[in-house]
């Protein structure tokens, strides 16, 4: 497979996994949230609904029994408890029933009744009725059909009998069931749609939102986890969440830690070889300073004595931090804003250049120029790649050339190329390019320094590639991410946009 089929598997892994997991409809978590919260609350409103529609109709017989009741009292004011047909018919239209009887003291009763009262399907008695059989009764009810007769029996009000009997048709009192049963649907919905989605709101924003930062992060991570912007940043939090935040953290940098340390340990030769190369490198450029004050008038002295100390103190510096290597990692890069051509001009003066002018430093960085980065990491990425330039041109057969820097932007990244006019790279070198002890491209060299530069560059979250070589010379790119961006720094190479008056490949 080719590298760059690889690097684009890698790539496109690192998209969809940093910047949201690909849940389908069934295994987002706030989608199933939303579902089971609309789903139990309908639960709760079926639950309502069964006694409430139970109710209902014992509620609409009671009525039927008390309109019944105060039609077969007109019956007591005349003598012989007679009425004429077309009353005894208004009374009981006005009471929406067929037919009325009313039990006292278990001789007397008072009836009225249509000519031909028609045929009693079902017999109710709501006296001793219980909640189980009015809830059967309620759903029989429903089911059952129109056009049936019933015989509803109950007691009287206010003591004016011992029981009522009164026969009604069922097809009103189910149609009524059916509209409230309707409106008590579409209440229930309302409800529960309400309610759902204010549960599922604060749910969302208090458990599921953080989780999935959580879930985020922990992908990121495990696809870069040298990136020290990968690791989390807990809340503030002091519930579950924020302790998982913080464990999650604390494991991030241990994990972080504990793979550099391991890389480390299993090639502790390069780690001390690693701290005599960037050592050695410093003391001779404190060396060749040294050799440049002797040979100068007393102004150049005062010139280059600052800068003689500044380089033993970065000796001394870089010897404490070194010495740490073998049980730890470089430390995560402290990120500031960095003018980038005076850094340029420091490392000129650090670099190597012979005495004799015939390797040129062409810094082509704008004065404005200004990235955010790690000023001290930046400076050894670009010392490292300076000094295999300048041994470059030295190592030709002219021993003379010119090293250019220059830096443009690219989206959030920024591109800085070093080129030099050098023989290029062997063929050997280009096959293990930063890999220590392997990537030298001259007898007796260790390959530590691109290593060192690469390893750098990668704490950033960004890279160092190889743009060209060969008997024109080598260019080499540092990409620095912006540090709000997660992008790739191929990915932001393949949209970039050049920013007017910086300084362009």
């Amino acid at each position: 497979m080719a590298e760059s089929e690889i690097e684009n598997g890698r790539v496109g892994r690192l998209r969809s996994g940093f910047r949201r997991p690909g849940f389908r409809l069934g295994q987002s978590l706030s989608r199933r949230l939303l579902v089971l919260t609309i789903l139990f609350v309908m639960l709760s409103e079926v639950l309502i609904f069964v006694p409430s529609i139970a109710n209902f109709r014992k509620m609409w017989l009671e009525q039927r029994l008390n309109a019944a009741q105060i039609a077969a009292l007109a019956l007591e004011a005349t003598p012989d408890n007679m009425i004429s047909p077309a009353l005894q018919q208004e009374l009981l239209e006005n009471a929406q029933v067929y037919a009325v009887s009313l039990h006292r003291d278990e001789r007397h009763r008072l009836i009225l009744s249509e000519k031909m009262p028609p045929e009693i399907d079902a017999r109710y008695d709501l006296r001793d009725a219980m909640a189980p059989m009015l809830i059967m009764d309620a759903f029989h009810t429903l089911f059952a059909g129109d056009g049936r007769v019933i015989e509803v029996t109950g007691s009287p009000r206010f003591g004016a009998g011992d029981f009522i009997e009164i026969v009604v048709g069922e097809t009103p009192l189910r149609q009524a069931m059916l509209r409230y049963g309707t409106n008590i649907f579409w209440l229930s919905l309302v409800i529960s749609i309400m309610t759902a989605s204010l549960v599922y709101l604060v749910l969302h924003l208090v458990f599921v939102r953080p989780m999935r930062r959580i879930t985020e992060n922990m992908v990121a991570f495990r696809e870069n986890p040298e990136d020290a912007r990968r690791l989390i940043a807990p809340s503030a939090r002091e519930d579950e969440i924020g302790v998982a935040e913080r464990e999650l953290g604390a494991m991030q940098r241990e994990i972080r830690a504990t793979l550099n340390q391991r890389a480390h340990l299993a090639s502790l030769g390069a780690a001390v070889s690693k701290i005599n190369h960037d050592l050695r490198n410093i003391l001779a450029n404190a060396q060749l300073i040294s050799d440049r004050i002797g040979a100068v008038n007393d102004p150049t002295v005062q010139h280059l004595a600052p800068r003689l100390f500044a380089s033993i103190d970065r000796a001394i510096d870089l010897c404490t931090k070194t010495l740490r290597f073998g049980r730890a990692d470089e430390e995560p890069p402290h990120r500031a804003p960095v003018l980038l051509a005076p850094l340029v001009d420091d490392v000129c003066e650090l670099v190597g250049l012979p005495v004799d002018g015939g390797t040129r430093w062409m810094n082509d960085v704008p004065r404005d120029f200004e990235l955010v980065a790690d000023r001290d990491h930046l400076f050894r990425i670009l010392l490292n790649l300076g000094r295999n330039a300048v041994q470059a041109i030295q190592d030709g057969s002219a021993g003379e050339g010119e090293i250019r820097i220059s830096a443009r932007r690219a989206g959030d990244h920024v591109h800085i190329d070093i080129a030099d006019t050098g023989p290029g790279l062997p063929e050997k070198a280009r096959a293990h390019l930063f890999e220590p002890f392997a990537g030298s491209a001259r007898a007796g060299g260790t390959g530590l320094g691109l290593a060192i530069a690469d390893e750098l560059a990668r704490g950033h979250g960004g890279r160092i590639d190889m743009l060209t070589t060969g008997e024109k010379g080598t260019t080499f790119r540092v990409c620095i991410p912006g540090e709000g961006t997660m992008l790739d720094c191929r990915e932001a190479e393949g949209n970039r946009s050049t920013t007017p008056g910086v300084a362009a490949q």
